[in-house]
């Protein structure tokens, strides 16, 4: 079943354009620096304590400095709006990122932790920002305002991992150990994603909507776009809030799981870590490449179409991994689908997120949003260990696809409402904004 929406250019405020090339800029930039833990973190604190034992500890720690981190970021979108919050946010990142890399060269791994807990700010403005490319946007082209800054991570983020062996060298040309090289680029790209953020993102999009919703609630009072929810002071809708983030969170904590033991899983049945990291490349991309085909979708077809069909196809993954969990081909085709599912779970539930929030209370919200994504994915690592030590990756792998199926019910009980979208008005008001 097609659902209608308004033609995509009714609703589009000229601005729009200009503030996705913003961001899509600022997301280039700062992909190169959310590359960084993901790639070296582990290595670069197994190297430093000399154990295995506490090579997660990294990815523990951006992560729960992304859950706080996505909170403060939050709270000063809402009070200063998106250019001073997420400029801020890829501030701390970088600040966080020169910690880690003194951090390696003074040998003190409690500044390294520290640090690593500070970077997260970088990671989680990383995320957050794909919010702001759908403030403006109408709801019939958010899925693809969304996936636009989401697909503009993929380019920082392939480029960063193969700048390893290069940053390395310059590390290590200055006394510093290699494995800190990554997160010398870090801080200069977090950096210049602050400063482009800061001086670009004009005007701000979240003050913006704001206005104009303000705008429009002052014209026309009783008009049906007021009673939808375009108003300043307008309710969310509970319904599509809790939706969009069951969807997300579920999403994250499965993808996380089984990510996270894919290449431990497959060092220990004798694959190279060559091996591991094409399996692993293979899964980022095909987690931020098909944003914007999954974004066309979800205007096209529907939010709860696309994040239905995340279940199934998260649960293929994991029936494949489970079928064949010794064959590399078999794991990186998983692999894959286990990114394009969670890639169907993120923009789609964005987008019923953002269509159930007025512009006024969006920024605060979408913050409490993503602690909870945070937290799902550290529950998510945190659980994998265990789960493969009691029944084994195959179990793990198959758990994750059947637990996604979950899905289902909750987009069936959603369904027994239908959503009450914030629409964007059709354009600014006479005089220039440049908030």
């Amino acid at each position: 079943m097609r659902a209608r929406h308004a033609d995509p250019a009714e609703g589009e405020v000229p601005q729009q354009r200009r503030i996705l090339a913003v961001l899509v800029f600022s997301q280039v930039l700062s992909g190169a620096g959310l590359a960084a833990g993901i790639t070296v973190g582990a290595l670069l604190a197994e190297e430093m304590l000399g154990s295995t034992g506490l090579a997660g500890v990294p990815s523990a720690l951006f992560t729960a400095g992304a859950a706080f981190g996505a909170v403060g970021i939050g709270q000063v979108c809402r009070r200063r709006g998106r250019r001073p919050g997420l400029a801020l946010g890829y501030a701390v990142g970088a600040l966080g990122s020169l910690g880690v890399v003194v951090a390696a060269a003074l040998g003190h791994a409690v500044l390294l932790f520290g640090s690593l807990f500070v970077y997260g700010a970088g990671t989680a403005t990383n995320l957050m920002a794909r919010y702001a490319g759908a403030d403006l946007a109408s709801p019939a082209r958010r899925g693809r305002a969304v996936s636009t800054v989401l697909f503009a991570t993929t380019l920082g983020a392939v480029i960063g991992p193969n700048l390893v062996t290069v940053t390395g060298q310059v590390a290590h040309s200055w006394g510093i150990p290699r494995l800190a090289g990554p997160f010398l680029l870090a801080v200069a790209a977090f950096g210049a994603a602050a400063v482009v953020l800061a001086t670009l993102l004009r005007p701000d999009p979240l003050r913006l909507a704001e206005k104009l919703a303000a705008a429009q609630a002052g014209t026309a009072a009783e008009s049906p776009a007021d009673e939808a929810g375009g108003g300043p002071d307008a309710r969310p809708e509970r319904r599509g809030v809790v939706t969009g983030t069951g969807i997300m969170v579920l999403t994250q904590l499965v993808m996380i799981a089984v990510m996270t033991m894919t290449p431990v899983h497959m060092q220990a049945h004798g694959h190279g870590t060559q091996a591991a990291g094409w399996v692993i490349a293979l899964h980022v991309g095909a987690m931020f490449l098909p944003s914007p085909l999954t974004g066309l979708l979800v205007d096209r077809f529907g939010r709860r179409w696309i994040a239905g069909a995340s279940g199934p196809v998260l649960l293929a993954a994991g029936v494949v991994a489970a079928a064949a969990p010794d064959c590399v081909p078999a794991l990186a085709t998983a692999l894959v689908l286990l990114g394009l599912g969670w890639n169907f779970g993120l923009v789609s539930g964005t987008a019923l997120v953002t269509d159930a929030l007025p512009p006024a209370r969006r920024a605060s919200a979408q913050g409490l949003v993503d602690v909870g994504i945070a937290l799902a994915g550290a529950t998510g690592g945190m659980l994998s260990g265990p789960v493969v030590v009691l029944g084994g990756y195959p179990t793990l792998a198959l758990a994750g696809g059947i637990l996604a199926m979950a899905l289902v019910p909750v987009l069936a009980w959603a369904a027994g409402r239908p959503p009450r979208t914030v629409t964007a008005p059709a354009a600014p008001p006479t005089e220039t904004e440049q908030v």
